[in-house]
């Protein structure tokens, strides 16, 4: 009866991975919630107790000028990768949470000038789609079939995996044909613009992330090597090629000129020539270990890198990645200044031989937090899996603080929570409230149920957590749903203006906000 129960379940969803009908003008189409597996019934929905904010000051980032304001435009936030909003999250307080089934994981989350909600969703071996979402209730507004086929792979975020919102309230994407499509966005309709032809230097891999620098010039990375520039006005393209290195993240870009990429050997500092091209300025290589690590998708850092401080500040500003050293990774600090990558600190993080770390590090102030994704995979059939009643990995617990002194040019942990499970999300913190949110994971005898409940077995269930930022100590954990369609999958959780947390997840979409008072 459990395997035919979640059989039906897990069928609706697959049905819901096919194409959704757009929305009729003036029309918004309601959100399907994500099907759930019926052993959560017993589980907790909430535990902790809600926040009391507790506002952390930091300087402000630098708003690049052709993008989105700072918070909006892309999946870590700003032009610096910070992974860290001004203002604050949900609180805890009587939280609600909603879903949308999509068809794809709905990766990148965006908002566009009137707070809606703009995503790339992507599912194995179909077209990307871009969608424009009401933020309150994930209704369809609009949506766009994007050019090209995914592939067969669940972690292929080429193509769409990430995109960026620029100032003119459109969104510029790589798509799955090597191209770059500009599609802006018209009152209620998504209307393509532009779109650039890049197959010819994206090759096979496909373009994986694009930013524009401080100039306008938009700058773009592909899978193999491949680090180019694109003038979006005259189209010209130029390009240099890392030999025999690959890039499996985003880039961050600062208001010198600074364009920062790591790959599975390096960290680079790039800036354009006087002629537009493409020039490596330094180039510092860190330990890459000795091989991939369970949770990770390349052997080198997992890591966009995240940029602290004002490029007209002390050594140009600084850049932080992590490394895959063995037996323990390290939080890895830089100078980013032109004059060279001198190492400020290196901070070694987790256990030995259980650190991996596939997400961005968030900046809080001059302070990283770094958490630990070791030993996730999503099994090549979930929804198989899912029906048999089985259960994702379990993946080793970690976050940490690391404090960076820049002045004495050291390195410390801040705290440690060893307890909380973090497969694959980018985390992100609200400095508003003082709060680190994350989406974890227990494991089967960690998970709470209600009295009676869990006679059928232990589910996968999903949690959006809260933690103190400057103790490191759970304050709450709110169930966000039960079942392999709520695994997040790499996605970030991003947090609107009106302090509602969202994230991608295998099955669409999720929504989570504090009830109205």
């Amino acid at each position: 009866m459990l395997k035919r129960s979640l059989g039906l379940v897990l069928a609706a969803a697959t049905l819901g991975m096919t194409a959704l009908p757009a929305a009729a003008d003036g029309i918004q189409l309601p959100a399907v919630p994500i099907p759930g597996d019926v052993r959560g019934t017993g589980l907790e929905p909430f535990l902790g107790q809600p926040a009391t904010p507790h506002p952390i000051a930091a300087p402000d980032i630098p708003q690049n000028p052709f993008m989105a304001p700072n918070g909006s435009s892309n999946l870590h936030d700003d032009a610096y990768q910070t992974d860290a909003y001004r203002g604050s999250g949900p609180d805890g307080k009587d939280l609600a949470v909603s879903s949308r089934l999509q068809g794809g994981l709905c990766g990148s989350i965006t908002f566009d000038s009137q707070g809606r909600l703009v995503s790339v969703c992507m599912a194995p071996g179909l077209s990307p789609k871009l969608v424009l979402l009401n933020p309150h209730t994930l209704a369809t507004i609009d949506t766009m079939t994007l050019p090209g086929k995914a592939s067969a792979s669940f972690t292929d975020v080429s193509g769409g995996g990430y995109f960026y919102l620029d100032n003119h309230n459109r969104a510029v994407i790589p798509t799955k044909d090597g191209g770059i499509s500009v599609v802006a966005i018209e009152g209620d309709k998504l209307v393509k613009q532009l779109h650039y032809d890049l197959s010819a230097v994206a090759g096979s891999s496909g373009i994986l992330s694009a930013l524009p620098d401080w100039s306008g010039r938009l700058w773009f990375v592909t899978g193999n090597g491949v680090v180019g520039t694109l003038d979006m006005a005259t189209g010209a393209v130029a390009t240099h090629t890392l030999g025999g290195e690959r890039i499996a993240n985003s880039l961050a870009v600062d208001e010198s000129g600074g364009v920062f990429i790591v790959s599975d050997h390096a960290l680079y500092r790039f800036d354009a020539g006087p002629g537009g091209e493409v020039q490596v300025t330094w180039r510092m290589e860190y330990d890459r270990g000795t091989g991939q690590k369970p949770g990770q998708l390349s052997q080198g850092s997992g890591t966009t890198p995240t940029l602290i401080g004002s490029a007209s500040g002390p050594e140009g500003g600084y850049v932080a990645i992590t490394d895959n050293a063995d037996p323990k990774m390290n939080v890895v600090v830089v100078a980013r200044g032109k004059a060279g990558p001198t190492e400020v600190c290196k901070q070694p993080i987790f256990a030995a031989g259980e650190g991996a770390d596939e997400n961005s590090l968030v900046a809080v102030g001059g302070d990283l937090i770094a958490e630990n994704n070791y030993g996730y995979k999503l099994d090549e059939h979930p929804l198989l899996k899912g029906i048999l009643g089985g259960r994702q990995p379990d993946t080793t617990p970690g976050v940490v603080r690391v404090h960076v002194d820049y002045a004495h040019r050291a390195c410390s942990v801040a705290w440690t929570n060893t307890t909380e499970r973090v497969p694959s999300v980018v985390s992100k913190a609200a400095l508003g409230n003082g709060l680190f949110y994350t989406y974890t994971h227990p494991t089967a005898s960690e998970l709470d149920y209600k009295p009676g409940g869990g006679l059928l077995g232990a589910p996968d269930a999903w949690y959006l957590t809260a933690l103190d930022l400057c103790t490191g100590k759970r304050v709450w954990s709110k169930l966000a749903g039960t079942g392999p369609l709520y695994n997040n999958h790499y996605a970030p959780i991003v947090i609107g203006k009106d302090k509602t947390a969202y994230t991608g997840a295998v099955g669409g979409m999720v929504r989570i906000a504090d009830s109205d008072d």
